[in-house]
């Protein structure tokens, strides 16, 4: 594990798994974190047993990096300069970005603005890039999320609660996923029509949060579409999540 300053003066922690070819950066979901999402998963060592050079990255607010309490300090804009600054930090020329949730539509927005993105794999995200501008507000809206990370979260709905339930297993800061979720409070604007990358969209079957994953495949110029089984929380586990990853970063 290392940390860097980024460019506005947090300090983000990452980790780095040394091997070959273009390295691969993980950037995770919402509340997660390096551990929940890509190594505890087993995805960090189906990249490795292929060789790869894997970068992940706890984004502000989770896991290690640095959990400011202040909304302000949190928007799909900085965090998507973060991911950048992370390129700058272990001077990469070129990367495969892979983003899965909350992580996905970073990674939209770095492919969108960074000519080192030469390779693209976003998962559990669907139409709701299309129709809400980013994370499917049709499924959790912010006020719920918000909710759920209050108390002992009674009264959130279901989906919300999913949430919080990894909140807990993961000891995240409660306070600053709240600021996070407010800070993302808005929609991000991007030009799905030039990230012209080849780009993966990987879709559980269950996953409300991707629906109609097609749709978001055939917006991006370069788009292909893989459906693995699992939900929102276990697509990211199937053996068929880690191939296809796997085949198409090779």
């Amino acid at each position: 594990m290392a940390t860097f300053e980024t460019w506005d003066g947090l300090e983000l922690n990452y980790r780095v798994w040394e091997g070959e070819g273009v390295p691969v950066v993980l950037q995770h979901g919402v509340v997660a974190d390096t551990n929940a999402n890509w190594m505890s998963t087993g995805v960090v060592g189906a990249l490795r047993a292929a060789g790869h050079t894997v970068v992940s990255l706890d984004a502000r607010g989770h896991g290690r990096s640095d959990k400011p309490h202040e909304a302000a300090r949190y928007s799909w804009d900085a965090m998507a300069r973060d991911v950048r600054a992370l390129y700058d930090e272990l001077g990469f020329d070129r990367v495969v970005q892979v983003g899965y949730s909350m992580g996905g539509v970073i990674s939209l927005l770095v492919a969108a603005a960074d000519e080192r993105v030469r390779r693209l794999v976003i998962g559990g995200i669907g139409s709701g890039v299309l129709d809400c501008g980013g994370v499917d507000r049709r499924v959790v809206d912010p006020p719920e999320l918000q909710a759920a990370m209050r108390g002992d979260g009674a009264g959130a709905p279901t989906k919300a609660m999913m949430f919080r339930v990894l909140a807990d297993a993961v000891h995240a800061d409660l306070d600053a996923i709240r600021a996070v979720v407010t800070g993302l409070d808005d929609r991000p604007i991007m030009s799905l029509s030039g990230i012209t990358v080849p780009a993966l969209v990987l879709a559980g079957d269950h996953d409300p949060f991707a629906a109609e994953p097609e749709r978001l495949a055939a917006a991006l110029p370069n788009g292909a579409l893989s459906v693995v089984p699992g939900d929102h929380l276990m697509a990211v586990l199937a053996p068929a999540f880690h191939a296809a990853l796997v085949d198409f970063v090779r």
